[in-house]
């Protein structure tokens, strides 16, 4: 089922209140300062139900000028707007403040109510209607219908629910397959129930018992209970004023302007790139560096305007801008948001989001330029690809994308395996890469092969972890495992026992260091395993022999600890006399292994120690078994 909120808007005293209340039945002004001043300065909310059984919920904004903030904030999520002007004034300039606000929020469906039609005649008030004709032309509520009523005799309000009915059915399903938000309008507690929030559900759905986010502060809560238009529900969906009750907080930790959110669903920024239009009646442009008013959700934010095109955006024009906030904004792409000058305060622009994750630019940058017209354009595709160009030292995961795109897990999933197949995009366990960084941290690994293999010219490679922490450290063992995996598919390295080579590379002796392998081997192979030799007894200071002898270990000698080597014939042949022992005694003392070995204490010792490590052997008090 679908879910409207309509909402008012207009100047002060032209009757948006009184007719809330001949529609509902109900007041939505209830501070005391406003039953006495008789204006609306909070915002007010209602609900009343169509002739089509469907539930509407209502929000009633305050029309004065020196409560502009708070109609912002009850202008999110507007579906359908009720434009109330009064009969006997016309259009006033709140009107226009308020019609500006609609038309940049993208609302999409209006109606022209002009009350207090009991107070003039039929012919002044096709005279107001020619006036506001005149006024919306080129605006989204240019074609709506002008309804005439007056709330206290309640002439004309059937006529505008039917219109209310019609329009209902032509608003667009809101996603409730996305994670959930919603920006938050009032927090209060009641006694016995604790914190209270609530707000327009902006898209997904929320549960009894969801453990949800509250933006920026990032504190986890519960929801304890949750009513939509006063009734107890198990589910709120996108569409719906929502009412929350939330266990984990108190109600000084929480402000109107917060955003509660699935956790980890959205990205907090200090800065966005934006497309900017700014009204022409206002007759104000923005330069460099002006200090100005963003309403975002139902957040007020500080910020300095970079143009991106330009040197400023002019009046009745529009632009790519970055803006540089002053505290956190807690948004997605393709949120809309409102623009008020710094001082004097007055509405003089809005626009949409673009990126709110962008890097610092520079101006007249056509790269950027560029880059931004792909991602307003909107299509999910070029966004990613985007999105991970642009974080070339980051690893990027499934969740970080849901959160920078708003977009739900399988599309994103869909988009990126499109993405994987067009070779634009590589993905190493639970990391997206773009194949530009892919491309970057191979060359990157190469180039430390070749570095390597210039130094040790007869050492058969790098070890793996040494290559990784060079290569980047920021990577997991697992992750450069599979990069290393690519690598070798693609013919570009070798790895031979946990050593990595570039792919064309071999030991080659020259005949000094053939000469100096030879003689290296022969005293290996006459010393036996009467000891265990360390590199000093065979290489003493030479350097020439230490290259060669280094090349060696892991293929013709064997490493038996950090200081003592064995050939490594001699090495095989008691690791598979111990075996075989083990098979048909299973388990061995360091005596009877000497005994087997024909060698001494020390060295039986060392060697065991050395299958421990190895795996082969395990020690068990004093004797060893197979592993």
């Amino acid at each position: 089922m679908k879910n409207v909120i309509v909402g008012t808007a207009g100047h002060i005293d032209h009757g948006k209140t009184t007719l809330i209340r001949a529609l509902t039945g109900r007041e939505t002004d209830n501070l005391k300062e406003e039953k006495q001043r008789g204006i609306s300065i909070n915002l007010g909310f209602t609900y009343f139900d169509l002739p089509s059984n469907k539930r509407v919920g209502i929000v009633d904004v305050p029309g004065h000028e020196k409560f502009i903030k708070n109609m912002l904030a009850g202008a999110c999520g507007i579906d359908i707007v009720l434009l109330v002007i009064a009969a006997d004034e016309g259009v006033m300039p709140q009107t226009i403040e308020h019609l500006d606000i609609l038309n940049y929020l993208d609302v999409k469906n209006g109606i022209i109510v002009l009350t207090k039609c009991d107070l003039v005649d039929q012919e002044f008030i096709e005279l107001v209607k020619d006036d506001i004709k005149e006024k919306v032309k080129g605006l989204f509520i240019e074609k709506a219908s002008v309804v005439e009523v007056d709330s206290v005799s309640k002439r004309g309000l059937d006529q505008l629910i039917a219109k209310i009915d019609e329009l209902s059915e032509n608003i667009e399903e809101k996603k409730i397959d996305s994670p959930s938000r919603m920006s938050i309008d009032r927090v209060f507690s009641l006694k016995g129930f604790g914190t209270i929030v609530t707000g327009t559900l902006i898209e997904g759905k929320i549960d009894l018992d969801d453990e949800l986010t509250i933006y920026p502060t990032e504190k986890i809560v519960k929801v304890r209970n949750l009513q939509v238009h006063g009734q107890d529900v198990n589910t709120a969906y996108a569409g719906q004023r929502t009412a929350i009750n939330l266990s984990n907080i108190k109600v000084s930790e929480i402000q109107r302007g917060d955003v509660i959110a699935a956790t980890g669903s959205v990205e907090e920024s200090m800065m966005i790139d934006v497309n900017i239009s700014l009204v022409e009646h206002a007759k104000k442009s923005l330069k460099h560096w002006d200090r100005i008013r963003i309403f975002h959700g139902t957040r007020e934010i500080l910020c300095r305007i970079v143009p991106l095109n330009e040197n400023q955006i002019s009046y009745g024009e529009s632009g790519y801008a970055q803006l540089r906030l002053e505290d956190k904004i807690v948004a997605k792409k393709g949120d809309r948001f409102i623009i008020r000058s710094y001082s004097p305060m007055e509405t003089i622009g809005g626009g949409v989001i673009i990126d709110t994750a962008p890097k610092k630019h520079k101006i007249y940058d056509e790269k950027v330029i560029e880059a931004l017209k792909v991602k307003e354009r909107g299509e999910l595709k070029d966004i990613i690809e985007e999105y991970l160009k642009l974080k070339l030292a980051n690893y990027i995961t499934l969740k970080d994308l849901i959160s920078y795109t708003g977009d739900n897990e399988e599309d994103i999933k869909f988009q990126l395996d499109a993405l994987i197949q067009d070779n634009k995009v590589v993905q190493v366990n639970k990391y997206y890469m773009h194949i530009n960084q892919y491309d970057k941290l191979c060359q990157r690994i190469v180039e430390i092969l070749n570095d390597y293999h210039k130094r040790y010219r007869l050492r058969n490679g790098i070890l793996k972890e040494e290559l990784r922490s060079r290569a980047d450290n920021n990577l997991k063992v697992k992750d450069m495992d599979v990069i290393l995996n690519k690598m070798v598919q693609n013919k570009k390295i070798k790895i031979e026992k946990n050593l990595v080579s570039n792919y064309d590379f071999e030991v080659c002796f020259n005949k000094k260091q053939l000469e100096i392998k030879k003689e290296i081997e022969n005293k290996f192979r006459k010393n036996g395993l009467s000891s265990l030799l360390t590199e000093e007894e065979i290489c003493g200071k030479d350097k020439f022999y230490k290259e060669v002898f280094e090349a060696l270990i892991g293929e013709t000698v064997q490493k038996i600890n950090d200081e003592q080597f064995l050939d490594k014939k001699v090495y095989e042949k008691v690791k598979n006399d111990l075996v075989n022992y083990l098979k048909k005694n299973k388990e061995i003392t360091v005596a009877e292994f000497r005994d087997l070995t024909k060698s001494n204490r020390k060295i039986s010792i060392a060697m065991l120690e050395n299958f421990d490590r190895n795996k082969i052997t395990v020690r068990i008090e004093d004797k060893r078994r197979l592993f």
